[in-house]
């Protein structure tokens, strides 16, 4: 029995002389990953923290606007966000924000920057495509109705297929070409859940057979 648990002992003593190395290495890298992946959890918690509250004050200024320097500082507070937390989806909601503060003070050119922007740089889809319509309306208010078409070659459904149907057919008015915008108006009002919420819808679409 002595010489079993001798022969035993040598045997644990040649397989860490072998493989002790190894197995402190890949302990202490297990360990690296681990602390590692905890702190960029807590990098990302924090910033998701940050951003929201920078999402909060922007809002809370657009809100209490009062004059064209509060609209600016609101503004400038998006574009911040934008910069410090493009990471986040606070920052995509900062660039609707900011493309909408842009569009009122008459800055077309800017506000479709800020819309690109988004839509290349967000990974969803709603959110992308909800920035594609206001960028259509955005290309119309500078005559490029013909080039905002363009911009809805892939399918949606749901409200969003209401919302771009809608927006379609408001180009195709700009451009004088009644009967395809009387198709989108028509299917905007098939996609919409109760069409009784957009009445806008009903009046653009007899607006429409009026002056056919």
């Amino acid at each position: 029995m002595d010489r079993t648990e001798e022969e035993q002992i040598e045997h644990i003593k040649d397989m860490w002389r072998r493989h002790g190395m190894p197995i402190l290495l890949g302990a202490g890298l297990a360990l690296v990953a681990v602390v590692g992946w905890k702190a960029w959890v807590n990098h990302q918690e924090s910033q998701a923290a940050s951003a929201s509250s920078a999402y909060q004050t922007m809002l809370e200024t657009i809100l209490t606007a009062e004059n064209e320097a509060a609209k600016t500082r609101a503004a400038e507070l998006a574009q911040q966000l934008r910069e410090d937390y493009g990471s986040t989806r606070y920052a995509e909601f900062a660039g609707l924000m900011q493309a909408r503060l842009a569009v009122e003070a008459g800055d077309f050119a800017g506000a479709e920057t800020v819309l690109n922007d988004v839509i290349g740089s967000t990974d969803d889809a709603a959110l992308a495509e909800i920035a594609r319509q206001r960028l259509a309306r955005v290309l119309a208010q500078q005559d490029r109705a013909d080039e905002a078409l363009k911009l809805f070659d892939a399918e949606v459904t749901g409200l969003l297929r209401a919302g771009r149907e809608e927006v379609r057919g408001d180009l195709l008015v700009t451009l004088g070409r009644d009967d395809e915008a009387r198709e989108a108006y028509q299917a905007a009002i098939e996609a919409t859940e109760d069409p009784r919420n957009r009445p806008q819808l009903q009046l653009k679409l007899d607006d429409l057979a009026e002056e056919a």
